[in-house]
């Protein structure tokens, strides 16, 4: 499969782990494309390898046939350091688990990604004040995670993700930690921001009101990956 537009290219993914005397096959001749500003959900039943996918993806994991281009790119081509500036280069990722760094503040989490850049600190600072106030977080630049609510924690997450304004986000069960309320506001947040950045977006999700809000929904079974 090729598609010189596409942000995202996966093609003929496989991936196995060794159980017990056997091997379990979890993805298998796995193909797809996003393209730019697209939004995808991956659903499956529990356990049918949609986290896994989404790590290898992100160059997070490694697949054992096939390879994942970004922006034209191959992820898995090179070492760790180029999958490293790959990433940092085209994707955010948001988990289900923020992940912020519990000894800086939501400011200085935020500019990470910038400061990995190596961009001036006051500019990084200052672009991620900007973009925690337009989550609704101006206030709490100063405040440590363990100082921030769930679903504060979780808006940080995203802009953190957004900060380098990139191509492609990766999100694993982005809502799947939050009460409805707070849920459906980073849910609206993404989407919000999706249209804004013309960001692409994979989502992996178990929530259909998720899904049924994105422009694609893939399913993940027996290891394959097929549209809805």
């Amino acid at each position: 499969m090729t598609d010189a537009n596409a942000v995202l290219r996966c093609e003929s993914v496989a991936r196995r782990f060794r159980e017990g005397d056997g091997v379990l096959e979890v993805l298998r001749d796995v193909c797809m494309a996003v393209q730019p500003a697209e939004r995808v959900a991956i659903v499956g039943s529990s356990g049918s390898g949609k986290t896994t996918l989404l790590q290898i993806l992100g160059g997070l994991d490694e697949p054992d046939d096939g390879e994942v281009y970004v922006g034209g790119e191959a992820m898995h081509g090179g070492g760790e350091l180029s999958k490293g500036e790959l990433r940092n280069r085209y994707i955010g990722f948001v988990y289900q688990f923020h992940h912020l760094l519990p000894e800086f503040t939501a400011q200085e989490n935020v500019a990470m990604p910038l400061l990995i850049r190596r961009e001036a600190r006051p500019v990084a600072l200052q672009e991620a004040a900007e973009l925690l106030a337009r989550v609704g977080l101006g206030e709490r630049l100063t405040h440590k995670p363990g100082e921030l609510s769930g679903g504060e924690r979780q808006r940080a997450a995203v802009a953190r993700a957004l900060i380098t304004r990139p191509q492609l986000v990766l999100a694993d069960e982005p809502t799947g930690n939050l009460d409805a309320g707070n849920g459906e506001h980073v849910m609206q947040l993404m989407l919000e921001l999706n249209r804004e950045m013309q960001t692409s977006l994979v989502i992996v999700t178990h929530d259909s009101t998720i899904a049924d809000r994105m422009d694609r929904v893939l399913v993940l079974e027996g290891g394959r990956l097929h549209q809805r």
